[in-house]
């Protein structure tokens, strides 16, 4: 009898809460209908990746691509679009010309390979001998003291590959969601990891004598062994420093002023493993390379935003968002021309309702994957920043826009759909975010967890402690197939499921901008 009335008073509380929150309904059915019945979002997603991509930060294709956004948002009837530079340089633009790899001895063999962005070329084609450097430690680089001149490197150790016993594609289970749903306020820590300094150190000496004793180029395997069957994951270009250089001192691959640095190429792990083997064995491996790239002029990042002005709140602003950037060696689909294009679809779908009270602006980010710096440039600029970045929500210095900012919703964890929101420990927002999933519910969109995802714009937010989310997604096969790899493609999206985020993202924009007040903070 006790467990009913405990039951029955959770009730009633859900049901004030949802009471003291309307919710539209003829409007969420009229975002629905224009969402699923005429839907431009995969045709926006088509463009942005088979046409548009890869869009690593400042390259040519990043700019077309936010161009082309610029263009269509414009098209929707959007106003005050804009490609919103930031106030720093962020460094040159890179892309891929030409590049091939192969073994000419001891057979003529195709490699499944990718340069890593930002490195630099070799003039025309190279014939070299490859040369596993197997260092353990600092004494072993003696071995290698006149071999490497002309050569080509294996840089890293081998990689165990294992078989796959689990499947790549997953959706989260009801336990795991419910698990979330439990989970209480996320710690307030300061996160980070020691790093193994004498392991920075061999790592330093290894690239510094391969660049002293002219070697053509170094290959390594694909960093993150959950990727197999020839899929790697590439980033930037290594630029070596010494584990005692200060971070401030330290630049990137883009920057107009690195350090001059070897040819860098990812391999796909059984590739990479069997060219050891094979040298292990006393085979002489020959390899064939060709890579021509171009770098083009530095310059500021950038972002594209734009808006659907609004009434009698017009001041006060929701915002919506997603990064345009990608890395290289897909096509940036599911990172994150996904969470670009559903917000695109989403402001195409509310401006075909009406005119909501506050404002609603869209911001398309540049530089994500170089740290967040498009997202946290613009909070910066227009909102405000954490003086003291050792404290989460001390000495912050809000700008006056602030005050009238009600929240920012963001997608960047892949195509799968939205199974609810990581409200980033605000328990104010709870009963607002039930009553608008709520017709949701049977679409499998219900859940609310405390808990916070981190790596995404919307942390840019909530640093300032300005109310910013993140929607819980299905995983797919975002963490072991697509993340930063060579299977980012259009083919690795999941049309439904972009659907149906875009249509909760509208609703959730709507809904925040015609209520009676802002969204509270933490």
């Amino acid at each position: 009898m006790k467990k009913i009335c405990t039951l029955g008073f959770g009730l009633a509380i859900a049901i004030a809460s949802l009471a003291q929150e309307p919710v539209d309904t003829a409007v969420v059915r009229k975002i629905k209908d224009e969402g699923f019945k005429r839907s431009k979002l995969m045709a926006n997603l088509s463009l942005l990746t088979d046409v548009y991509g890869p869009r690593l930060t400042n390259s040519p294709n990043h700019k077309k691509a936010a161009d082309y956004a610029k263009a269509t948002l414009e098209s929707y009837g959007l106003q005050n679009v804009h490609i919103d530079y930031w106030g720093d340089e962020f460094g040159r633009g890179w892309q891929l010309k030409k590049f091939s790899l192969q073994t000419i001895e001891p057979g003529n063999t195709p490699l499944i390979s990718y340069p890593k962005a930002w490195t630099p070329g070799i003039k025309g084609t190279v014939t070299a001998d490859a040369v596993y450097l197997e260092v353990k430690t600092a004494d072993d680089l003696a071995k290698y003291k006149g071999k490497l001149k002309d050569k080509i490197v294996l840089f890293s150790a081998t990689v165990a590959v294992k078989p796959g016993f689990v499947a790549d594609a997953s959706r989260l289970h009801d336990s795991t969601l419910l698990q979330m749903a439990n989970a209480g306020l996320p710690e307030q820590g300061r996160g980070g990891f020691n790093m193994n300094r004498d392991a920075q150190k061999l790592n330093f000496l290894k690239w510094d004598f391969c660049m002293k004793e002219g070697a053509v180029a170094v290959l390594e395997a694909s960093p993150a062994s959950r990727l197999e069957d020839g899929t790697l994951s590439v980033s930037a270009a290594t630029v070596p420093y010494p584990p005692e250089t200060p971070r401030d001192k330290r630049v990137g691959a883009q920057s107009p002023s690195v350090p001059k640095i070897l040819p860098q190429i990812v391999v796909a792990d059984e590739h990479y493993n069997r060219m050891i083997r094979q040298i292990q064995n006393g085979v002489n491996v020959k390899l064939e390379l060709t890579l021509e790239t171009e770098f083009t002029p530095a310059g500021p990042g950038f972002n594209v935003v734009g808006e659907i002005p609004g009434t009698d709140l017009k001041d006060e602003v929701v915002m919506i968002g997603a990064h345009l950037d990608s890395w290289h060696s897909g096509t940036g689909a599911t990172d994150n021309a996904a969470g670009s294009a559903v917000m695109m679809e989403a402001m195409r779908i509310i401006k075909t309702i009406g005119t909501p009270r506050r404002t609603i602006r869209i911001g398309l980010w540049g530089g994500e994957e170089q740290g967040l710096i498009g997202s946290r440039s613009y909070v910066k600029r227009i909102l405000g920043e954490r003086l003291d970045k050792t404290q989460p929500y001390d000495s912050i210095a809000l700008k006056p826009e602030a005050k009238k900012f009600s929240v920012y919703f963001n997608m960047d964890n892949g195509t799968g759909k939205y199974r609810g929101v990581y409200m980033q420990g605000n328990e104010n927002v709870r009963p607002i975010f039930r009553a608008w999933l709520k017709p949701f519910e049977k679409m499998g969109a219900s859940t609310l967890t405390l808990q916070n995802t981190g790596g995404t714009d919307h942390l840019a937010f909530d640093m300032i402690g300005l109310p910013g989310f993140q929607f819980i997604q299905d995983p797919i096969e975002y963490g072991n197939r697509t993340h930063h790899t060579n299977m980012d493609v259009y083919d690795k999206t999941i049309e439904a499921d972009l659907k149906h985020n875009a249509v909760i993202t509208a609703a959730f924009a709507w809904l925040a901008a015609n209520r009676e007040g802002l969204l509270p903070r933490k």
